[in-house]
């Protein structure tokens, strides 16, 4: 199967999750705690089905990982991971900053990446070994002389366990500024170089699949906190940069939690 064939599936398969999604966006619901799907759920599942629908269509053979409906055919050499919404809190308090993850995974290695923004009809794709686009023009990340120049972003600080809020800390600490909030839309920042580093922690495959592609296809690099490329085994704490000189300064940050 032609790379060049898997992106165009991919990128039709973005459409119509995007598709799927928009009608629940901003609309007007109750929040209630029962039972009762919340728009975000409704527009996930209307998604991740318009996804599967096509695949099943177009790859019968291929797996499938996705957030809401589990994983079909998990033996397969080629396995496609979705995450229909990833970015829950935006989208419910209607801010287009969520996104839709689009990955396909090669022997546990992601080889094809989209980040779609379906409100603001923003798209990044990555392939490897062709340069990202967004909005089918090519980007690169940004150069980043030194810590004390970058800009750091990640989602929310609840969502470092243990010692790891510390060492995000330290980390933030040597940068010029962080950005919280974002989730995947960060990470198409940093393949247009508009930020230069990303840390997470606790990061599930759908979440990350489609990120390494984007970004390293736009000259950056992404790996877990040992600086160990990102594969179906890690451990879902990771590292996006911009410029790969940084890789040392991020890892020594990172490896530091305060004595007590």
């Amino acid at each position: 199967m032609a790379l060049s064939d898997d992106i165009a599936l991919a990128s039709a398969l973005a459409d119509a999750a995007g598709a799927a999604i928009r009608p629940f966006f901003r609309a007007r619901f109750e929040m209630e705690s029962k039972a009762d799907a919340s728009p975000v759920t409704e527009a996930d599942r209307a998604a991740e089905q318009a996804i599967r629908r096509m695949l099943d269509a177009e790859r019968p053979r291929d797996g499938i990982i996705g957030e809401e409906y589990g994983t079909e055919r998990g033996e397969a050499s080629r396995i496609w991971v979705l995450d229909p919404i990833d970015g829950t809190r935006s989208f419910i308090a209607g801010r287009p900053i969520f996104g839709t993850l689009i990955a396909l995974m090669q022997d546990g290695w992601p080889v094809l990446g989209i980040i779609d923004q379906p409100i603001s009809g923003e798209r990044w794709v990555g392939a490897m070994g062709q340069p990202t686009t967004f909005n089918c023009k090519p980007v690169r990340t940004r150069a980043c002389r030194d810590l004390d120049q970058a800009i750091l972003a990640t989602t929310a600080p609840q969502l470092f366990p243990g010692h790891t809020a510390e060492q995000f800390s330290i980390l933030a600490g040597q940068c010029r500024d962080t950005i919280w909030g974002g989730d995947c839309y960060n990470y198409g920042l940093v393949a247009s170089g508009h930020i230069d580093i990303v840390v997470e922690a606790g990061l599930k495959l759908h979440d990350l699949a489609a990120l390494v592609p984007v970004v390293e296809g736009a000259g950056g690099r992404m790996c877990d906190w040992s600086g160990d490329p990102l594969t179906d085994a890690s451990d879902g704490n990771v590292i996006a940069l911009g410029d790969p000189a940084r890789l040392d300064d991020v890892i020594e940050a990172l490896s530091h939690h305060h004595s007590h």
